[in-house]
């Protein structure tokens, strides 16, 4: 019905180079909220696309999702549509900036341990030894993984910059064995076992939160805990708050300042003022 809108979208989408999946989320969107207003392209004003974002506001939309639908439309009125955008009037929403679960050693290795498909077992463990995104996971090659030098190249990432992280004896151990019992793949490392293409990320999440289950962890987590957990740990080990930003791939260092905030202090030594000799005293 409005294919000559989605073509639109598209093209103005590729000038830009977006990913396909942001395509696809915008179109998607946008089907959404034409069929909601129920006017015809030419009839749309900036009020439209406000009143629907209002009224998402007030069915309980969460800020993620009003942000995604915001952005879809700010780039329909600007890019396709040339109608002044204005930010004042349409800010996004702020979102809960709530800590990020981290899983123990002991928690994650008994997910690892409770999950009874190998190459599911070694997803998880390379999400959680090389600090990988479900997306980067899922879109690991076989060339990827670099024996001599110990490390994983990260191409598919949210930001679109390369990067490199470590790669554990432990994960390789466990790689290689998959590798050998799982059809040796020679293009993409865990490819889905019915279309032979990229592995769902829901799937990993839902295998994930399973495991966990079997492993009598009854917070909820999701397969994001596995690098959230990785950073959280390197920092509790010591390593430089920078290196673990390298490794996480992370643009803006508040991101990973986060674990800061979450890591286990009394293993970096940290003591309460209140435990000093001085402690306490008025």
């Amino acid at each position: 019905m409005y294919e000559d809108i989605f073509e639109s979208i598209r093209k103005e989408a590729e000038k830009r180079n977006l990913r396909d999946s942001t395509i696809k989320a915008y179109c998607h969107t946008v089907d959404f909220f034409l069929r909601s207003v129920g006017k015809s392209i030419h009839e749309l004003t900036l009020a439209d696309a406000e009143d629907f974002l209002a009224q998402k506001r007030l069915e309980g939309r969460s800020p993620e999702t009003h942000n995604h639908y915001r952005s879809a439309l700010r780039f329909l009125y600007r890019r396709v549509l040339k109608i002044n955008w204005d930010d004042e009037e349409i800010p996004a929403m702020k979102r809960n900036r709530n800590l990020p679960v981290v899983l123990s050693r002991q928690e994650i290795n008994a997910i690892i341990e409770a999950t009874p498909n190998l190459k599911h077992k070694a997803i998880i463990a390379t999400m959680y030894s090389s600090g990988l995104r479900v997306s980067e996971v899922t879109h690991l090659h076989y060339d990827d993984i670099s024996r001599s030098n110990m490390t994983i190249h990260v191409r598919e990432t949210k930001g679109r910059i390369d990067r490199y992280t470590i790669l554990s004896q432990k994960n390789l151990d466990l790689l290689t064995e998959y590798w050998f019992h799982c059809g040796r793949p020679r293009d993409i490392l865990f490819p889905s076992t019915w279309t032979g293409g990229y592995l769902d990320k829901s799937s990993v999440n839902q295998f994930f939160k399973a495991s966990a289950k079997r492993a009598g962890i009854e917070r909820r987590v999701s397969s994001h805990s596995c690098r959230h957990s990785f950073a959280s740990h390197l920092f509790e080990s010591g390593v430089d708050i920078k290196y673990i930003q390298s490794l996480l791939g992370h643009v803006d260092p508040r991101s990973t300042d986060v674990y800061l905030h979450v890591s286990n202090k009394t293993l970096l030594g940290i003591k309460s003022p209140f435990d000093t000799p001085e402690g306490g005293e008025a």
